[in-house]
């Protein structure tokens, strides 16, 4: 991409194109490939014959296998081929062994006990250190395989040759390769002596064929050969192989190279942990259904208000639990091998084969969202361990301000510097201003003797460039009156950041700039999308489809990451983690996108407003990832770029039933298959699992070409007309071509110019219009929480996602950790669920027919009806406090029957949550702050999104609550104690108020009544004491440092409290109509 190192902007609809800012570019080297044929045992070439042929050790199967290993195997090992078993013969050149003496073949005295290249070689020891099974040949087929891998040893999966069949003429002490006479000349294989006239008698698989036309040596059979090898590399069918009753494998089942084997794996929560956790959960079910049987069929009549919306709010939280607990039935885990992943993709010699990953990393405003922050996430993007020439970074800055542009240009020159440092020490995390933090032994694991030195010098570099950003910063705090000018006098094209072109500016990449080591870095691009007035932008979601656009056009890489501008990449193999599942031939196709959990940086060691949020990213999405996959959740997911354009999953082609022509096919499929089963007998399944056992044997070449095509048939889309996919893209002929790139890339006889123009095009303003993004393609529009749409319209087309769970975290974020931020937070994702359940796109009615399973959809239909708990959740904390006041309660006189049912229900609850925990690793800290802040949230910023929600749907009006700061910086956490006046937080003050006087009043309504008055009091006691249990985190960050309630949220929480009261005792609901109950007290007041 020659762009001149020129900052490009213009717009397409006013026909503009400017360049600015030229800079000297360099080229790249090209990388020439190398090839050659291995041995399968120690990974060294086979050598070529003194007669020009490769080197063959088996005439069976032509497995290959180096000389030194056929050497060594005839020596110590099991003298047979690893892959079919047969024995090997003795080749010329190579040392005589017994056994040998009963063969009939030409003496080679020469060389008939030369064992010295094996013992000179050192291949003794090597191989020799590996523990056997079977002899010698379990350390000579132990080769292919890593010993890295011990614990899916047990789950090892090799592929056959066969694929699960087997020929029924062929018995199981029968070679299936016949090897002709005439096929042994040249290729190694010793003729019969002369004088012998017995020919071999071949045993042919299938006696009408001729044996030569599969036979080893053939011309067929050698283009089969390398067929199937192409095809096998390419596609891979694996067949799953169970151990032995011991829990070993069996040794005769051939090796699978490890580059061969699965990337991934799913790891079954242990049924000692979930199968009792689903056994709560069904008699959970029961004893609510015990319980609302008895709260409806016993009333309080002296305050049946009371009682009736008690019981409504209690209906809706079983409802609610429901929508919350099934989706985890089915919990996983899994596990990744980035091992065999460069095994696969990275062999050595060539060129990486790993797919091209576009980033993206989204920002607006540089004064809320510093630069150095930014740069930090950029910087662990370029460092990234991941082939340089496959990563290109896309900075998108909304805000068009020209801090982040010069920011982003002094972050190149300093990743020419930090990118080597990182990559040669291997350091982690690649965040600078992370990785000086660290409070711990920098030393460790670190050998290399310039360390100490270098490591100084970058601190020292990284020191001066946080000097240089924080004079940007400094500088752009005061607005030069005329506008922001660039370095050669041009005025900055975003000064007004409602009004202006497309930018694009390419500072590292192909012809970009390179590392002090002369070695080429990953591209970085500037990009600020046109914006112009009377035009609907879409805010994020808009901007990512931008991203989206122009990276097709510059890059097209097949996935995607798309990160927040605060969250960097802690794990630097991360990358290669998601394409583990992206690049998995037997699994990845139907993969949309992979999601990594959120960590935070910063917060306090308590979590007080639970900002790590661990219940939901370590138990509810495994439980998603066993179903369909986990949602999408805004940062930190790999995308498949097929996917973000709206396309279907792939779907298999269903083999045609077979039914019978005078029964209905409904009637053969129940009546048939029962009458098979039936007709199966105890040695009948005997027989097929013994067959089944015999056919993990590699039998005829014959078989390869049928068992590959069974491989998966995918069904490919109908060719679609190129208007229809320009009314469904946009009006971009470059783009439009490259969305039929299902393996991204882009062609190489497009020039630069052109492609700049096309990103200048796709980027502008009107692009979007008539067109399908926002609607079926890219970020979907109509909500602020656009991932949760986004991802629920991906699953509506039938792809899966995956849930990846490095044991080092991949990303790491910052949270706001003070009571207002983290409430105005959860306020915006509340408000999106609201937009979405009064949508088109409500999971309740979306989306039936596709492929969304109904376990996946209670999860979606959860995530948009919680902000609607607000409300029963507001009633029901008030009624403790109501209770108290009146002296009433929701209760009749409990009976033992109702004791049971409560305690019951209590410790229900209280094993579900004990045992999500242990299965899901969640701490019992992390778990009660969870539950503290969804009360906390649910009476505050659940509400008020509600609230907003309603208003902007239904009557248009937009509603903002705004944050000012009232606080300062002190010590490390000092923000926590920061107070930030909002709304937000009248409502649970109100409740606290209450509560505690409601507390109060009973506690001294029971001393004046004497001991009587007591039991009764217990109950609303316990229930008042809950609601400011849950609601204490908030009544802590309301006093802060300052050991006080503020001011102004004691008058407003007060004013309100007594409105309340004062009402109250004038309306009095709950109360008989009747009048007060007068009871005789025994005194007479007449004396």
């Amino acid at each position: 991409m020659n762009t001149g190192g020129r900052l490009v902007a213009g717009s397409h609809n006013r026909n503009e194109f400017v360049l600015i800012n030229a800079d000297e570019i360099g080229k790249i080297k090209s990388v020439q490939e190398l090839s050659g044929q291995t041995c399968q045992i120690c990974g060294d070439e086979v050598e070529i014959t003194v007669d020009g042929e490769l080197f063959v050790a088996c005439n069976e199967c032509a497995f290959p296998v180096c000389r030194t290993c056929y050497e060594y195997e005839r020596k110590e090992g099991s003298q047979a081929c690893p892959q079919c078993k047969t024995k090997y013969k003795r080749i010329k050149g190579s040392p005589r062994v017994e056994g040998d003496e009963e063969e009939d073949e030409i003496d080679d005295l020469e060389h008939e006990f030369n064992y010295g290249n094996i013992e000179a070689s050192g291949f003794t020891q090597v191989v020799g250190a590996i523990p056997s099974s079977r002899g010698g040949h379990a350390g000579s087929t132990g080769l292919a395989t890593s010993s890295k891998n011990d614990s899916s040893s047990q789950g090892l999966e090799v592929p056959l040759l066969t694929y699960g069949e087997e020929d029924a003429q062929i018995s199981h002490d029968q070679h299936a390769i016949i090897v002709p006479p005439f096929a042994s000349q040249g290729n190694g294989v010793h003729q019969s002596p002369a004088g012998t006239s017995a020919p071999s008698q071949p045993r042919s698989m299938v006696p009408e064929k001729d044996i030569a036309l599969y036979g080893y040596g053939s011309v067929a059979w050698k283009e089969r050969m390398e067929e199937w090898r192409k095809r096998q590399n390419e596609k891979l069918q694996v067949v799953k192989h169970q151990g032995d009753n011991d829990g070993e494998l069996n040794p005769d089942l051939p090796m699978m190279d490890e580059g061969r084997q699965p990337l991934s794996r799913k790891l079954p929560i242990s049924s000692s942990k979930i199968s009792p956790y689903r056994l709560i959960i069904i008699l959970r079910l029961v004893v609510l259904g015990f319980f609302f049987h008895y709260r409806i069929l016993h009333p309080v009549p002296n305050a049946y208000g009371l009682w009736m919306t008690s019981v409504i709010c209690e209906i809706w939280f079983a409802v609610s639990w429901i929508l919350d607990q099934f989706p985890k039935w089915y919990p996983i885990e899994r596990e990744t091998y980035l091992d065999r992943l460069s095994l696969r993709y990275e062999k050595e010699g060539k060129p990486s084969e790993l797919a091209d990953i576009d980033i993206f990393v989204s920002t607006v405003d540089p004064m809320k969202e510093p630069p150095l922050i930014t740069a930090n996430t950029v910087l662990s993007i370029l460092a990234v361990d991941y082939p340089v020439d496959k990563v290109s970074c896309y900075v998108s800055d909304d805000g068009a301000a020209m801090l982040t542009f010069e920011a982003l240009s002094e972050t190149s020159e300093f990743a020419r510097k930090w990118v080597p440092f990182c990559k040669k020490f291997n350091i982690e995390p690649r965040a600078p201003e992370w990785y000086f933090l660290q409070k711990m032994d920098y030393l460790k694991n670190k050998v290399h003797p310039a360390f100490v030195r270098e490591r100084r010098e970058m601190k020292r570099e990284y020191d001066e460039f946080k000097v240089r950003i924080n004079r940007l910063v400094a500088m752009a705090e005061k607005v030069p009156e005329d506008g922001w000018t660039m370095q050669d006098g041009t005025p900055w094209p975003g000064n007004n950041v409602r009004d202006h072109p497309g930018m694009i500016q390419v500072f590292l990449g192909n012809d970009g700039l390179r590392d002090v080591d002369g070695n080429e870095l990953p591209r970085l691009v500037y990009v600020s999308r046109e914006k112009r007035p009377g035009f609907e932008h879409h805010k994020k979601a808009g901007a990512m489809n931008a991203l989206v656009r122009v990276s097709a056009v510059l890059s097209n890489a097949p996935y995607l990451l798309n990160v927040d501008c605060d969250h960097y990449i802690n794990n630097s193999k991360a990358l290669r983690e998601a394409m583990c599942f992206m690049m998995d031939p037997t699994s990845g196709k139907k993969v949309c996108y992979v999601q990594f959990p959120q960590r935070f940086d910063g917060i306090d060691r308590h979590d007080r407003y639970s900002n790590r949020n661990v219940v939901f990213f370590d138990i509810n999405m495994k439980g998603l990832d066993g179903l369909q996959g986990p949602i999408y959740v805004g940062t930190g997911c790999v995308f498949r770029r097929q996917a973000l354009y709206g396309y279907d999953a792939p779907t298999k082609k269903k083999p045609p039933s077979k039914t019978c022509n005078c029964w209905p096919k409904w009637c053969c499929l129940c009546c048939g298959s029962r009458k098979n089963k039936r007709g199966k007998t105890k040695k009948d399944k005997k027989k097929k699992s013994k067959h089944r056992e015999a056919s993990k044997q590699i039998h005829a070449l014959e078989t390869i070409e049928e068992g590959m095509e069974e491989e998966t048939n995918i069904v490919s889309p109908p060719p679609v007309s190129q208007e229809k996919l320009e009314k469904r893209f946009g009006q971009s002929p470059v783009f439009v071509a490259s969305t039929r790139r299902e393996n991204g890339g882009i062609p190489n006889e497009v020039s630069s110019t052109s492609l700049l123009k096309e990103a200048i095009h796709v980027i502008s303003c009107g692009y979007e219009d008539k067109t399908e993004w926002g609607k079926e393609v890219g970020w979907i529009y109509g909500s602020v929480t656009e991932d949760i749409l986004t991802g629920f319209k991906m699953h509506c087309h039938g792809w899966r996602s995956v849930y990846c769970m490095p044991k080092r975290p991949a990303f790491k974020g910052s949270a706001p950790i003070n009571l207002s931020d983290r409430l105005h937070q959860v306020l915006r994702w509340a408000l999106g669920s609201v937009e979405i359940f009064l949508s088109k796109h409500c999971p309740i009615w979306y989306g039936y027919g596709g492929g969304l399973k109904w376990l996946e959809r209670f999860s979606y239909i959860n995530s948009v009806v919680y902000p609607w708990t607000s409300i029963p959740l507001l009633v029901y904390c008030t009624l403790p406090a109501i209770c108290l006041l009146t002296g009433k309660f929701i209760v009749p006189e409990i009976s033992n029957y109702a004791s049971i049912v409560f305690i019951a229900l209590f410790i229900s609850i209280a094993a579900t949550g004990i045992l999500e925990m242990q299965w899901g690793g969640v701490g019992i800290d992390d778990w009660w702050r969870n539950e503290q802040f969804w009360v906390i949230g649910g009476v505050s910023s659940h509400l008020f999104a509600l609230l907003q929600g309603l208003l902007k749907v239904l009557a248009g009006v937009s509603t903002n609550f705004t944050v000012t700061s009232k606080g300062g910086d002190d010590g490390e956490f000092s923000e926590l104690y920061v107070f930030k006046w909002t709304s937000l937080l009248i409502p649970p003050t109100t409740l606290l108020i209450i509560n505690i006087v409601g507390v109060v009043v009973g506690i001294a309504d029971a001393v004046n009544n004497g001991y009587d008055s007591w039991g009764p009091l217990f109950g609303k006691l316990f229930f008042a004491i809950w609601v400011i249990m849950h609601l204490y985190p908030f009544l802590k960050g309301l006093t802060g440092k300052q050991d006080r309630m503020p001011t102004v949220i004691l008058i407003w929480s007060i004013l309100l409290a007594s409105i309340m009261t004062l009402v109250w005792v004038r309306v009095n609901p709950f109360v008989s109509r009747d009048g007060p109950i007068l009871e005789i007290c025994g005194l007479n007041c007449d004396d």
